[in-house]
């Protein structure tokens, strides 16, 4: 089974921001997955995906802080500054976070460990609505999906 959508995020401040349950509403075909893998694709070029602790806001601002520490607006090097001061950096993180991500689903579930979220990584002022490309693939419940002992 293959599924494809599009998931449109709402718009957030700059920052990192715990998407994961807006990304699995989304995506009712998951639960149709006995295994499979979930690839997320944010179609913009100054926000990012990751992944990290989700319990804990600090380590969200923590990850803010230290990425505006690493790449600053206003550096005097930028040359590509018509769009804002806050966009050559956004480009930058953008590509230092990722533009994608792939999980395994497992029982109509992604799979992620006890602490673990889906990011989103706003790295503009104002960036308005984000799109992620979302494909899942696998096989159903009692399809053969290969879960019998491969040794035999």
């Amino acid at each position: 089974m293959w599924f494809q959508r599009e998931i449109v995020l709402r718009e957030r401040p700059r920052g990192f921001h715990l998407v994961t349950r807006e990304v699995v509403e989304a995506l009712p075909e998951l639960a149709e997955l006995e295994i499979g893998l979930l690839h997320l694709l944010i179609l913009h070029t100054s926000a990012s995906l990751t992944i990290n602790e989700n319990a804990s806001p600090e380590v969200r601002e923590d990850f803010e802080a230290w990425s505006d520490n690493a790449v600053p607006e206003r550096a005097p090097y930028w040359t590509h500054t018509l769009e804002g001061a806050d966009d050559m950096p956004a480009h930058i993180k953008a590509s230092l976070f990722g533009p994608s991500l792939t999980l395994p689903v497992s029982r109509g579930r992604i799979v992620l460990g006890t602490w673990q979220g889906i990011y989103l990584c706003e790295h503009r002022n104002h960036g308005g609505a984000r799109s992620l490309v979302a494909t899942g693939w696998g096989s159903r419940p009692g399809s053969g999906s290969g879960s019998e002992d491969p040794a035999g």
